[in-house]
């Protein structure tokens, strides 16, 4: 972040019909589409952000996984959430979902489209 004593707002509704941790995963992907964090900015941890929330740590935690399965956080025990680049590396996947080159989803993507590809030759 730009200013390291200005905390963005992510705001829960615990009423709606929307899954907390979707929430939490969607408003964080906001701030960081919209350049609120840069590569290397560390989020707070799971329990901290789960006590600002109000909500259980397990719900925090599932939106951070997700986020790095898509190539926006970097994660390490007992370190935090560190923000990825992302840059030109990105690829659309059915027009829906962003995924980066290296993550672990794209690699599987690309195993079964080669598996794919490979299959239809031999038939």
């Amino acid at each position: 972040m730009d200013d390291p004593t200005e905390k963005p707002v992510l705001r829960i509704d615990l009423h709606s019909s929307t899954p907390v941790y979707r929430q939490i995963l969607d408003g964080l992907r906001i701030l960081l589409v919209s350049g609120m964090f840069h590569p290397g900015d560390k989020l707070p941890t799971v329990r901290e952000m789960a006590i600002d929330l109000g909500v259980n740590h397990n719900t925090v935690a599932e939106a951070y996984r997700l986020l790095a399965d898509d190539g926006w956080l970097d994660l390490k025990r007992h370190h935090g959430a560190t923000v990825l680049s992302r840059g030109p590396r990105a690829r659309v996947l059915s027009g829906a979902r962003i995924l980066p080159s290296g993550s672990r989803n794209w690699r599987l993507w690309q195993s079964l489209t080669a598996s794919t590809k490979r299959l239809s030759r031999n038939n």
